[in-house]
């Protein structure tokens, strides 16, 4: 009985601990993995907050540049020329010196001269020391020593002097704030400001007017 008791006590020991470490293992990579989408979902979060962080930001408003005062081109001796559908003169304008300005778009002329052709073939004359016109020249303004000379229905001459007048030309009506004097068949008139509208032959003298009639014939 002693023998065997002694080969019992000298056989190697098992160790008793491994099963443990081996269970403990598969927990934790079963832990790992239980986590991975948690842990991708929070690497593409940062991922995305970086990107935002270091993105350029909107581009804002570009500046409005302001528009030039001064004229952005000249013309000295010019002539400008309009024509209709049938290429026939309808408009010309020409002066001493234009200057166009780039803020408003209209046109400035020293020493202006226009001649504007009505539908019906009337001629229509306009001269002045300066004037500020739109660009296509169908609004005129006439400032210092204005005149402008027309034909009524009748071909009657009818005759506009003010130191302004405001022609407005391919509608035939012409407007004035300051003392004007119209010369029509002989008769003169004088007033304060007019407003001539050709199509309805319609003239409206500002007060006080003055009217000389000529020496009635015998």
């Amino acid at each position: 009985m002693k023998p065997r008791a002694a080969m019992a006590l000298l056989a190697p020991a098992q160790p008793a601990r491994q099963p443990q470490r081996e269970a403990w293992h598969r927990r934790a990579l079963g832990t790992l993995v239980s986590f991975l989408p948690l842990l991708l979902m929070l690497l593409l979060a940062l991922g995305t907050w970086w990107l935002v962080k270091n993105s350029p930001g909107p581009i804002g408003p570009a500046a409005d540049v302001p528009l030039r005062t001064d004229p952005d081109y000249t013309m000295t001796a010019f002539a400008i020329e309009r024509f209709d559908a049938r290429g026939e003169l309808k408009l010309r304008l020409e002066g001493a010196l234009m200057r166009h300005l780039p803020a408003t778009d209209r046109i400035e002329i020293d020493d202006v001269h226009i001649r504007a052709i009505s539908p019906d073939g009337r001629v229509t004359l306009a001269r002045a020391r300066r004037a500020v016109a739109t660009g296509d020249g169908s609004e005129v303004q006439l400032i210092g020593e204005a005149v402008v000379n027309s034909i009524d229905t009748a071909g009657v001459p009818l005759v506009m002097r003010s130191e302004f007048l405001h022609a407005f030309l391919l509608t035939e009506r012409v407007l004035s704030n300051q003392p004007v004097v119209v010369v029509h068949g002989g008769a003169e008139m004088r007033a304060t400001g007019l407003v001539y509208d050709h199509p309805s032959q319609k003239l409206d003298l500002g007060g006080p007017a003055r009217l000389t009639l000529p020496p009635r014939a015998r």
